[in-house]
């Protein structure tokens, strides 16, 4: 394979659906993160969420619209239980609360007891056909791109435009709520919350919106992420994935509108570069290998951002060494 096919098969990776519904769950982490200052480590929940209520609505013959009703419901819900008793304490308690919360959740989805609600360990499938996603589809059979190598059919052609198309408008929607005097709440509650709070403001009320609407759009990310692969299951739903949304929201920038977005792009289009080039042009290694190794590059990365550019791509160095981030 040559460099244009493994630069190609990147890129498609980035802009195609698995960097929108990074991009999408991201974003929900950067307004509770960035803009808030929240420590949640446990968002893998709140798309667990979303994913779950798709699946239990094919599972009963309901809508499309039922079960993204029911995932975001149960993420506004998770997100209540979790905020009301622990955003009165230190930022720690929300990090530990929101970590084991995520695993517990993912421990009773996978229990024998839940079969009948979450399918257990085997999860639940046909969620595509059964709510009819790819049904709405106007683009022909067949495959469309540039090349041999950048091409997508026309169902990933579909998923792709979804999940774009509800990047832009939640992005939109939370640079409206960031630019709005709520944002600026936010923002000042990240920057020093006893002057938020000696200035009238209720932190905790602003602090559970944040955290709510933030697991809300998690719950969206997962309720596509179901849709496009047709299944769920537990071992998807792990800790690991809310590591990664981290590092897509300082890659691009915490505290940023389209952070998210250039975050998740540049995240998957770096991690399949290397793959690719692992796999493909250096070294005649097993996948198990090279999934390893593109891991520790990308960390190796992490560590040199952290390092020479802490505010990500879009952010802004000035900000950060005001608010002594």
């Amino acid at each position: 394979m040559s460099w244009i096919s493994v630069f190609a098969l990147a890129l498609q990776t980035a802009v195609g659906f698995q960097g929108a519904s990074y991009a999408l769950a991201a974003t929900g982490l950067n307004l509770q993160f960035g803009y808030t200052g929240l420590s949640n480590f446990g968002h893998v929940g709140f798309l667990m969420m979303g994913a779950y209520g798709m699946a239990i609505a094919s599972d009963r013959g309901w809508s499309i619209w039922v079960g993204l009703a029911l995932g975001i419901g149960a993420a506004v819900l998770l997100g209540l239980a979790l905020g009301i008793p622990t955003l009165r304490l230190r930022a720690d308690y929300l990090s530990v609360v929101t970590i084991a919360t995520a695993e517990i959740l993912r421990l009773v989805a996978n229990a024998r007891p839940s079969a009948p609600v979450t399918g257990a360990s085997r999860g639940i499938g046909g969620l595509s056909e059964s709510l009819g996603f790819f049904r709405p589809n106007f683009f022909p059979e067949g495959k469309y791109g540039i090349g041999n190598s950048f091409l997508f059919s026309s169902r990933q052609l579909w998923s792709m435009v979804v999940a774009w198309s509800c990047v832009l408008v939640v992005t939109l929607l939370v640079r409206a709520w960031v630019r709005s005097p709520w944002g600026r709440v936010l923002r000042a509650i990240r920057e020093d919350e006893d002057a938020a709070r000696a200035l009238g403001k209720n932190v905790v009320v602003f602090k559970l919106q944040s955290f709510v609407i933030g697991g809300s759009i998690g719950a969206l990310a997962g309720a596509l992420i179901a849709l496009d692969a047709g299944s769920v299951n537990p071992g998807r739903w792990i800790a690991p994935l809310t590591f990664a949304l981290y590092t897509v929201v300082i890659l691009g920038g915490a505290g940023t509108v389209w952070g998210p977005v250039v975050g998740a792009v540049t995240y998957w289009f770096l991690l399949d570069f290397v793959d690719g080039a692992l796999n493909n042009l250096w070294f005649d290694v097993s996948d198990t290998t090279a999934g390893a190794v593109r891991l520790a590059l990308m960390g190796v990365g992490l560590m040199l951002l952290m390092i020479y550019r802490p505010q990500g791509i879009l952010g802004s160095k000035e900000e950060m060494l005001a608010s002594g981030r």
